[in-house]
């Protein structure tokens, strides 16, 4: 069993709560980010309060998690990498249950997707305030795209009838879970399960947690997501996909289909360097992998040669 499912999967034999975050009605934008205090440590070259974008980098970049892990180990590669580059960088942790029997143990990314995304909503917020800034760009791997996308549509992220409003300029994404996944197999089992009347779904929740759930295809919470449009208007995005990745299943489920006058680059990893086999794990680290995340975010960068 993966590092991923093992951390959801002590939280949750461990009877686990709610942690506690501020509720919409509750949070000052002026506060910097709202519950940071309570989400641990961040990322080296992330989380600075005080950083103003420059003319190169008009636009904070803010990082967004997947199911099971944290901002600490998922962007300390990436946040200082672009740190170095200028951008003013931000990451939260959300979606967290703390350990009954150890309430200093938080796990992330675990709890309903629709709750994250009012957290994620809170966070551009304070970072839009205090950068000054009208607009992000987010960086979401696995989960944290589907965060973002949930936001962009449901909690002001995008405003379809004026995308001149829109607190979002691109999404990247990385190994997301856009149309589902099927967890390299784990929900067909679950679906055996289910056949000899077992509860197979509790063995998804068991090992995912709620969010997990909700990740597996053909979900009624995706089919809400998807519905309609899977674009918000004025949005670029960039969604990226490794063949190799073992998680978010089949990789090319991640990819989007464009529409409403946004802008979508479906983009395997595999497509300029095809010797690339970053799991879904990797793609957070992957020197290709990040390059393209530093395209998406300046088209002016130049990417190194393929390794």
């Amino acid at each position: 069993m993966n590092r991923f499912a093992l951390a959801t999967l002590a939280s949750l034999s461990a009877c686990v709560v709610l942690a506690g975050m501020p509720t919409a009605a509750s949070a000052d934008p002026a506060e910097p980010a709202p519950g940071l205090s309570s989400m641990g440590p961040s990322p080296a070259g992330a989380n600075d309060w005080d950083c103003k974008p420059s003319l190169e980098h008009p636009r904070p970049v803010v990082l967004v998690h997947g199911t099971g892990m944290s901002m600490t180990d998922t962007w300390d590669v990436m946040a200082p990498q672009l740190a170095d580059l200028g951008y003013c960088v931000f990451a939260l942790n959300y979606g967290g249950v703390r350990e009954i029997l150890n309430p200093n143990a938080v796990h992330w990314g675990i709890t309903d997707i629709a709750s994250s995304a009012e957290e994620l909503a809170m966070f551009v917020d304070s970072v839009k305030f205090h950068t000054g800034t009208t607009q992000v760009d987010i960086v979401g791997h696995s989960q944290g795209g589907v965060v973002a996308r949930q936001y962009l549509k449901f909690n002001g992220g995008a405003t379809r009838e004026d995308p001149s409003n829109n607190k979002v300029h691109s999404l990247i994404s990385l190994g997301a879970t856009n149309h589902g996944t099927t967890f390299g197999g784990l929900q067909a089992n679950a679906r055996s399960l289910s056949a000899m009347g077992l509860p197979g779904d509790l063995l998804v929740q068991a090992i995912w947690g709620p969010a997990g759930v909700q990740q597996l295809s053909g979900t009624p919470f995706l089919t809400a997501l998807n519905a309609e449009s899977e674009t918000q208007p004025g949005i670029e995005y960039t969604v990226i996909a490794s063949a190799h990745d073992e998680i978010s299943t089949p990789p090319e489920a991640t990819f989007l289909s464009p529409s409403d006058g946004a802008v979508v680059h479906n983009v395997w990893t595999q497509d300029n360097c095809a010797g690339n086999t970053a799991s879904h794990g990797q793609l957070v680290r992957d020197p290709h992998t990040l390059d393209l995340v530093k395209s998406a975010l300046d088209p002016e960068y130049r990417s190194l040669p393929c390794e």
